[in-house]
């Protein structure tokens, strides 16, 4: 449900089950559901306190954000012409350097800038935060990085951000603050299996000239050795409690590791041409072209700005709302990046064209899978190729329905159920690549060399109006020492339980993970309730609740991930590996080294408030 006037482009959920007062650990107060009239109530009683939270917003976080209402958003995106504007072609900066018969390190240095940036034709240019080697050059997304496997980079990240933010951030929630001004910012490598003082843990954040670090910051450059197997990865920023709004300001790009004596075998489309990124998110702007981001939060007593989701109005793709790309009658391969903050995807082409998916996140698929609809969650990555030879049109709108917030949210609108618009030559082109009947096989999933079982506890809290105030992986803050302290060179089984009503894209750091089935939970309420008391799923017997209907991961993920989409009332049964998958061999690098990894859910506003916890390795 959405509310306007004083409560602008607010996604309200009403729930049914439970409302959870306090924030104290595992003790959780119960109070009977409320209904929609008394909820609606409860509502209306805020506005007396938003009168002054609004006047308190517009300065919160020294950003530099107005009020706007719903009307307005929806006005300003509604006025953009869809299919004007050209796709762009990020961008790349090479991660290594040529030398006679093979390669060596390259030494980048890659910034982060406060620049104009054109979303539309016919839209202001508007402030953003964009990666690059210089202001000039800076773009969003930032540059594509390409990487060899066996070849490290070394990047250096540069903060040249102002003091003050462009969009409102909510200091409620536990984030990184300096004491002496600056925007704390820090880059994680999404998928990359690299030393831990490289992974741009949320508390090794640094401000502009590295004036003021985090705790757990260890050093300038970040050294990716690229070991891993060959595959998409992306970037972006991970300070603790503005990842949302870091992100949302423009502080993504891609990442490429190859192996060409490995995939050129594979005869895929290659080539600037044939072979294009897809980074999509949605954003929604104010008629000045400025970003927007709520200024008011659904617990304002609570948080004063902070939203369980925050949903655009506009798609965006590679940096231009709703772009057009002509196309020859021929392959083309598509690495499609969902870096939105909340919204999930569900692509599909509106003349009947099938999607072959070939990778999915950093690996790629044991064989090509064909699908009618791609179910994408944030962060999640699609390796496909779509042959444009097969269309009986000249035009292909790539589409959207999935709901929002996913799976039970409000459908998708005019707007944005469109992405992108391919406009195909008349003619056939010739084409020498092909789709290969298996691509590359990885180690298999050992069960029977499983060193630890564990179970993930998934928990939204909500206020007494039914409001999420919070979020918790097994009803522990992110600032709780580690719980989950697995071996290096192991493997391990995770029992995923998601006691609450949204879908939870899981991110684990470091270690990929398969996908080893999906039980439904019976009795939930009565499941539930035991959960709440006792956060323990042993002593709650889960094996006498996960008895329902069970299913394993869709053919187009089954290959190692990570990242999945967790079930609502289920129970996800994951492989987590802590070594590779290519060769079984443990790392080169010492991953138990400080500050260690992490793992949460990758809905930008879930990690933000809580739903994060610390993974640390042993050896």
């Amino acid at each position: 449900m959405k509310f306007g006037g004083l409560f602008p482009h607010i996604h309200t959920r009403l729930y049914q089950r439970y409302n959870f007062e306090g924030r104290a650990g595992n003790t959780v107060k119960i109070q009977k559901p409320k209904d929609r009239t008394e909820r609606a109530m409860a509502m209306k009683m805020k506005v007396a306190q938003l009168h002054i939270v609004l006047l308190l917003c517009a300065f919160l976080g020294g950003s530099r954000a107005r009020n706007v209402t719903e009307d307005e958003l929806l006005q300003v995106a509604s006025s953009l012409k869809m299919f004007v504007d050209e796709l762009p072609d990020m961008p790349r900066l090479q991660g290594f350097v040529p030398q006679g018969q093979d390669f060596k390190p390259a030494e980048l240095r890659i910034g982060m800038f406060e620049k104009k940036w054109k979303f539309h034709r016919d839209l202001p240019a508007t402030t953003v935060f964009a990666y690059g080697t210089s202001k000039a050059g800076a773009t969003v997304p930032g540059p594509t990085i390409e990487t060899l496997q066996d070849v490290e980079t070394l990047v250096t990240w540069e903060n040249h951000l102002p003091s003050r933010h462009i969009l409102p951030w909510d200091s409620s929630v536990m984030s990184a603050i300096s004491k002496n001004g600056g925007i704390p910012t820090v880059v994680h490598l999404h998928g990359g299996i690299h030393e831990p003082e490289s992974d741009g843990n949320s508390l090794g954040w640094f401000t502009a000239g590295f004036n003021q670090t985090g705790p757990a910051w260890k050093k300038p450059a970040y050294h990716y050795s690229n070991v891993q197997h060959p595959g998409n990865l992306w970037y972006h920023d991970h300070a603790l409690g503005l990842t949302r709004v870091n992100i949302l300001s423009g502080l993504l790009g891609a990442y490429v590791v190859s192996n060409p004596d490995v995939e050129k075998h594979l005869n895929l489309p290659t080539g600037r041409r044939y072979d294009r990124h897809l980074v999509v998110f949605d954003r929604s702007f104010a008629r000045d072209g400025s970003l927007y981001m709520n200024n008011t939060g659904n617990n304002p007593s609570i948080h004063p700005q902070w939203q369980p989701e925050y949903f655009g109005d506009a798609i965006i793709v590679n940096g231009k709302a709703w772009p057009f790309l002509k196309v020859k009658r021929r392959k083309y391969r598509f690495r499609i990046i969902n870096a939105s903050n909340a919204r999930f995807y569900n692509f599909a082409l509106n003349n009947g064209l099938s999607i072959i998916q070939i990778g999915s996140d950093s690996a790629y698929l044991h064989r090509p899978v064909i699908v009618d609809f791609l179910l994408l969650a944030p962060s999640e990555i699609a390796d496909i190729i779509i042959d444009f030879s097969n269309s009986t049109t000249n035009e292909a709108i790539l589409t959207n329905s999935a709901v929002y917030p996913y799976p039970s949210g409000d459908p998708v609108d005019d707007l944005n159920s469109k992405i992108m618009k391919f406009i195909i030559e008349n003619a056939v082109t010739k084409d020498p690549s092909h789709i290969p009947k298996r691509l590359i096989r990885y180690s298999k999933p050992a069960e029977e060399k499983i060193a630890q079982t564990r179970y993930i506890a998934m928990y939204e809290y909500e206020s007494a109006t039914g409001e999420p105030t919070h979020l918790f992986m097994n009803g522990m803050p992110y600032s709780a020492p580690a719980t989950e302290t697995p071996k290096q060179g192991t493997s391990e089984i995770w029992h995923v339980i998601n006691l609450t009503e949204d879908n939870h894209p899981l991110h684990i750091h470091l270690g990929l993970f398969v996908v080893i089935k999906q039980t439904k939970l019976l009795n939930l309420d009565e499941f539930s309730d035991c959960m709440t008391q006792k956060n323990d799923a042993v002593k709650c017997d889960i094996q006498k609740y996960a008895k329902g209907r069970s299913f394993a991961a869709p053919p187009n993920e089954r290959t190692w991930k990570n990242v999945f989409k967790m079930r609502p009332g289920f129970m996800t049964t994951i492989l987590v590996k802590f070594s590779f998958i290519h060769s079984n061999e443990s790392y080169p690098f010492n991953a138990t080294a400080e500050p260690g990894y992490v793992y949460h859910c990758h809905i930008l506003d879930h990690e933000d408030n809580e739903m994060m916890r610390p993974l640390k390795m042993i050896s």
